[in-house]
This record gives C-alpha cells, structure tokens and sequence, in this order.
C-alpha cells in the first residue's frame, strides 16, 4: 500500500542556526542598555552599576543551567529600560529541568541579597547594603506569579498549563496587572512593558486560534518540526495560511524564500511536549523555595530592622 504521506510536496528544511559570538553581541546589547539608562538617569551611575551586576548574575543562573541540560544556541541580551533575559531552545524539554532552569536566576539571586544584607549589617556597610537590597527587590519582584517573569513561568509548570486559552487568560491578567501597577505607581517603564505584553497577548490568541482549529481537523501538532510528515505539514500549513492574512500573497509564490517564511510560521504553532518528569515532594520542594525567597528578606527586616539606623542615619 503506497504511503499516503508521498503524496504531498516534501516539507521545507528548515536550519538550525547556530549561534556564534553570542558574547559579542552579550555586550552590544549590554552598552546599548548602559547608554539608555544614562539618558534618563545619568546622576545615578552607582544604582547602575548595582543594577548591571544583579541582572547579570540572575540571567547567569539561568544561562548555567542552560548549559548544564544542553540547550542550544544559549544566548544573554539585555533589553533597554526593560532589563535581560537568557535564550534557548531544546527538541525535548523535561519539566524538572524546566524548574531549575527557571529557579537558577531569582532563587540564587534573593539568598545572595540576604547574606549580603546581614553581612552589610554586621560591618555597616552601606554600598553592600544597598547592592542588597537590589538583589532582593528584584528577584522577589521576578518571583510574582506574572507572565512573562518567572514567577509566572513557575506557576504553569505547576499547573501543567496544557491550553492556549489558559496561557492567553494568563498573560492578558498579568499584562493589565502590570499596567495598574505602573499607573499607581507612576512608573512609566511598567507601562510600557504591560502594553508590550499585550502584543504577546494576540501573538497567543492567534497561536490559540490555529491550534483549535488543528484539533477540531484531528491534525496532530503536539510534535517538533523534524517529527513533521508531509502530510502533517501541508495540513498545518493550510490552517495558518487561513488564519494569517500577512502570509496569504505568498500562497501564490514558489520561491525558497518564501516557504521558508511559511515553515517558519508552521515551526511556531508546533509544541513540543513537555515531559512530566517530577514527583509530588519535588513540587513541594519548588513551592517552599518559592515562600522562603518572599519569607526570608521580611524576616530579616523584622529581625533586624532595629539595625538599620546607622544606614537612615
């Protein structure tokens, strides 16, 4: 019996780009960062500094145990006003890697703002005082349950998110939460990076669209792109040409460019499945470290709050 599968065009290849100099352009976009922050702020060049080191230790966290579970092409940007993030990808993703991952970058980060903060205490010193305190603020603050930080992150690997509807109902609260948050607190920063979440907001509800309408046709999905058949990708690709308007004067076009484009939109509505590799107690272990990064900084300020006059002195 002739597979059905050969019936159809063969799919696009596409190439895994590897990722070169990703230190070079680590620091490109580490001095476009600098030179943005001093256009608004330039008479606070040490709250720069302190802010540079956080951020670099925390993404360095998540960069390490990137390395460590054989990510590829791991890279380290930081994004003006906004702060930094690490990249990667994997063809198979584990969940109690996934975890570490995400833990490595804020966990390390409030337990070296605590010891910091007792040292500072014990032998006053302000400046570590004060590089302190950015740790813990901004590692806490990453710990909120919110999309895309990675609080939020943690919280649907808990939850298991297996629906686009769930990710999108997420990310639209987080976003208006964010740009409440920045309205009464008149930071501006906030706002912008809460309307910007509402782009990825649509991304997701396009994403949702296309997935739906996928399983209503019975069209498998839950796969990477290599796993692809023929078959299964001229099915995906017929339901995003469909859904997205920006690609339909390609439809016409037989160019490697522009199936190029087209495999590339495909890629995106893929998902990779995510394997459920933790036990209950590890859970547990996720959810008290997440309680004692927020527990440990408010019980050092009650414990030692008396301490601190010689800093407001």
């Amino acid at each position: 019996m002739e597979d059905s599968s050969n019936l159809y065009p063969s799919k696009p290849k596409l190439k895994e780009e590897e990722s070169k100099g990703n230190w070079s352009l680590t620091a490109f976009s580490l001095v476009v960062f600098i030179l943005s922050f001093l256009v608004l702020f330039s008479d606070n060049i040490q709250f720069l500094i302190f802010l540079i080191v956080v951020l670099f230790i925390h993404e360095l966290g998540h960069f390490l145990f990137m390395k460590l579970f054989r990510y590829k092409n791991v890279r380290m940007m930081f994004v003006p006003l906004m702060g930094a993030f690490v990249q990667g990808a994997k063809k198979v993703y584990s969940q109690k890697e996934s975890f570490m991952v995400v833990m490595g970058g804020p966990i390390p980060g409030v337990l070296l703002g605590v010891v910091g903060a007792i040292i500072a205490l014990e032998y006053q010193m302000s400046w570590m005082l004060e590089l302190s305190a950015v740790f813990i603020l901004l590692n806490m603050i990453n710990l909120l349950p919110l999309d895309p930080l990675d609080g939020g992150q943690l919280f649907r690997l808990l939850v298991k998110y297996d629906h686009d509807l769930f990710l999108m109902i997420f990310s639209l609260v987080s976003s208006l939460i964010l740009i409440g948050v920045g309205f009464i607190y008149n930071s501006y920063p906030l706002i912008i990076f809460g309307f910007l979440m509402s782009f990825r907001v649509r991304s997701i509800q396009k994403r949702y669209l296309i997935r739906k309408t996928l399983g209503e046709r019975n069209i498998k999905y839950q796969l990477s792109y290599d796993e692809l058949t023929d078959m299964e990708y001229a099915g995906i690709r017929s339901v995003v040409m469909e859904q997205n308007a920006s690609l339909k004067r390609y439809k016409e076009l037989a160019n490697a460019n522009a199936d190029k484009i087209i495999a590339e939109h495909v890629n995106t509505v893929l998902e990779i499945p995510l394997i459920q590799d933790t036990t209950i107690f590890f859970k547990l272990i996720v959810i008290l470290l997440w309680l004692l990064s927020f527990i440990a900084p408010v019980y050092l300020f009650l414990e030692f709050g008396s301490r601190f006059a010689w800093y407001i002195i």
